[in-house]
């Protein structure tokens, strides 16, 4: 019977699934105590307590951060955000899209025009109820040709937002948009108060489950429950202290030493053992999360697709599966849908690592040898670990990488999108449109490889508003292909996200695959046992 306790107990905790539960009870011939012991578990599960602190050390944070949606661009920032912000809507970890401030929402027959009900009684943290106004200030901000917002492609779509009265907000789009609820769901899209600017915004005045009481940027937040949370029964801990630690060493002994009960992106090296350490738990997740390795096709030699070509078949990416990820993860074929999307082409081929097809296309570009500068950070865990053993692996095709690394901190300000060649990661996106609106699209904030292809955008465009699913699917099946031929970012590895935490933090069964930390609303969803 200790087996069976045992098992029980890894239940208890969500070290296992409810699938894995009865399948190893029932080879022990104990498959009559599984419906007792499963409603037990439910009830738990559906009873969270309330109280104490969570204490988090996460990654991706610099002293230029700042919480207005508009920069919010890695964890540090956005979950601090979103513990005092909310959005119009929000996605669960099954990738279902349902409201937040939205109670609910209407589209017109051709997906162009949407309104969405605003949820009454809402207060920000001062006091002011939510209104339409709040709403129309907070979306605005991310519209225009001048906007800087990692959401600009994400809005771009928009012609006009109008208020119906205090308590909805319609929105007027240039094309039907069958995914638009889910759009709204983006970490850039908080509400705040309308007329908020500048430093204001650092105040972390919002609807969210907690208060700010501290933010030092790139450092620490701390923040205390709302008592006027308008999730009932949510949030479960009392307060929240985030810590950003960028070495992931330093984020391991954090752990160790009781210094915070979780952290996210651990040395995948040492996994294995914090799975054997008493008191501890690893908690699992895959989705879309994925490296890449974008070039700008605007500066020489990335606007020459032989020498994208090249270094895309210079890439062995099982070996970086092996290394990098120690099997936490899968292959990328180069472009930016996962398997958590809808819409996977996972029919076009595989690109293999093949040294004579790099040295092709090293040839069809002009070049007798091709020698460039790879910019590497410890953005995520490996990062240059990463990119010194892409280095080894092109040196066979006769192609130079020269590693230059650059500090974590300022890493997104100074070397992302400013460098031509450089390593970078992404959560993924819930949505093919999203994701492609975001990173791929002509002109969109966050298009990290300045890329542009005519006929990529016209399907995206077309397939937004396209409600005939097989017809959709083959769009964006044709855009993946057109990614992955012709785009100017490398994606050879999805990575799963990693926490590891205090086995007295609960989690929910299920965790989403779409951002760390559960979707980063650990600190709304999770609590203490």
């Amino acid at each position: 019977m200790r087996d069976f306790e045992n098992l029980q107990r890894k239940l208890s905790e969500r070290r296992i699934s409810r699938r894995e539960f009865v399948t190893r009870a029932t080879s022990m011939g104990l498959a009559a105590a599984i419906p007792s012991i499963i409603v037990s578990e439910e009830a738990k599960a559906a009873s969270p307590k309330r109280g104490g602190k969570l204490r988090q050390a996460v990654r991706g944070g610099a002293t230029s951060d700042s919480l207005e949606g508009a920069t919010l661009v890695d964890t540090h920032n956005i979950n601090t955000s979103w513990q005092v912000r909310s959005n119009l809507t929000e996605v669960t970890a099954d990738g279902d899209v349902v409201g937040e401030l939205a109670e609910s929402w209407d589209a017109s027959a051709d997906a162009k025009t949407w309104t969405f009900n605003l949820r009454k009684g809402v207060e920000f943290h001062n006091g002011k109820s939510l209104e339409a106004d709040d709403v129309l200030y907070s979306i605005n901000l991310h519209r225009g040709e001048d906007s800087k917002s990692g959401a600009s492609g994400v809005v771009s779509a928009i012609e006009e937002i109008k208020a119906d009265g205090k308590g909805a907000v319609i929105f007027d789009l240039s094309e039907g948009n069958a995914d638009f609820p889910f759009l709204m769901s983006d970490y850039h899209l908080t509400i705040g108060i309308a007329g908020t600017t500048g430093k204001d915004w650092d105040l972390g005045i919002g609807t969210g489950p907690f208060v700010l009481s501290e933010w030092d940027p790139g450092v620490r937040s701390a923040t205390k429950r709302n008592p006027n949370y308008f999730k009932e029964g949510k949030p479960y801990f009392d307060e929240i202290e985030t810590l950003n630690v960028g070495d992931v060493t330093s984020r391991s002994n954090a752990l160790k030493t009781d210094e915070v009960d979780v952290v996210e992106d651990p040395d995948l090296k040492t996994l294995h053992l914090f799975g054997k350490t008493p008191g501890l738990k690893v908690v699992e997740a895959g989705g879309n999360k994925q490296y890449t390795i974008p070039m700008r096709t605007d500066m020489p030699p990335f606007d020459n697709n032989d020498v994208r070509l090249a270094l895309k078949y210079a890439i062995n990416r099982d070996a970086l599966l092996k290394t990098i990820l120690r099997g936490h993860g899968y292959v990328g074929n180069d472009h930016p849908i996962g398997r958590a999307n809808r819409y996977l082409a996972d029919h076009i081929p595989q690109r293999e690592y093949d040294i004579d097809k790099a040295k092709f296309h090293v040839k069809q570009a002009g070049l007798s040898k091709l020698t460039v500068d790879l910019h590497a950070g410890d953005i995520y865990t490996g990062a240059t670990d990463a990119a010194v053993l892409m280095k080894e692996q092109a040196a066979a095709a006769g192609i130079d990488l020269n590693i230059v690394k650059q500090p974590t901190d300022g890493y997104w300000s100074n070397v992302w999108m400013q460098e031509a060649y450089s390593m970078c990661y992404w959560s993924g996106r819930a949505t093919e449109d999203w994701m492609f609106s975001t990173a791929y699209a002509e002109g969109a904030a966050w298009n990290d490889s300045f890329w542009t292809h005519a006929r990529f955008n016209e399907l995206l465009k077309v397939a937004r508003g396209e409600l005939n699913d097989a017809k959709r699917g083959e769009m964006y099946h044709e855009m993946q292909q057109i990614v992955r031929d012709e785009g100017g970012v490398a994606i050879p590895i999805f990575a799963n996200f990693i926490s590891v935490m205090k086995e007295s933090v609960q989690t929910p069964e299920k965790t989403s695959g779409i951002w760390a930390l559960d979707g980063n609303k650990n600190t709304e969803r999770w609590w203490f046992a």
